[in-house]
């Protein structure tokens, strides 16, 4: 039996920011993103984005942002759904873990939202990672319960629940009804 080299590639922040379109890199592996969200999955993605802004807007600290370059390091580069961050961004991308993270998701991303960008966001420290499913309209809140060891805890799940996210000196009360 002969030895079979594998050779995957290896990309990084310098080769992705020439590429058109939308990607992210995880450990220097490409993944399109496309096709582009459904009607329902950005109807949802707005609504969220509308509660949290008006929660947030008094605060002085924390933003909302939609998808932009989350650099973790030169070989990973994720574009979440809705982040909330607690500090200024000063490069072209941000560069530290947010205080909360949402991913709505897609047939074809689903398994690596739950999996793969869990486990990186769980590492990172990121407080709150949310998961919206659009076709079962349910929400599943996790939150980073021991800094140390960085493990999420699921907090809520479903249709209709509230949530009270506390980010520094901010809180933002999500009713999850609102979202659908």
């Amino acid at each position: 039996m002969s030895d079979i080299i594998k050779i995957l590639p290896n990309y990084t922040y310098d080769d992705y920011v020439h590429w058109e379109g939308r990607w992210e890199v995880i450990e220097g592996i490409p993944y399109a993103m496309s096709p582009s969200p459904s009607p329902n999955h950005q109807r949802i993605g707005a609504n969220l984005i509308r509660e949290l802004s008006n929660h947030l807007r008094k605060c002085s600290g924390c933003s909302v942002y939609q998808p932009l370059d989350y650099v973790i390091e030169d070989t990973t580069i994720l574009q979440p759904d809705i982040l909330v961050v607690c500090n200024p961004i000063i490069k072209k991308y941000l560069d530290f873990p947010p205080a909360l993270v949402v991913e709505i998701l897609l047939p074809s991303t689903a398994l690596k939202d739950r999996h793969t960008k869990y486990s990186i966001y769980e590492s990172q420290g990121i407080k709150y990672y949310a998961i919206i499913s659009p076709d079962t309209e349910e929400a599943e809140v996790y939150e980073l319960v021991q800094e140390q060891k960085r493990s999420y805890e699921l907090r809520r799940k479903g249709h209709d629940f509230f949530f009270d996210f506390s980010f520094d000196d901010c809180k933002a009360g999500i009713d999850f009804k609102e979202i659908w």
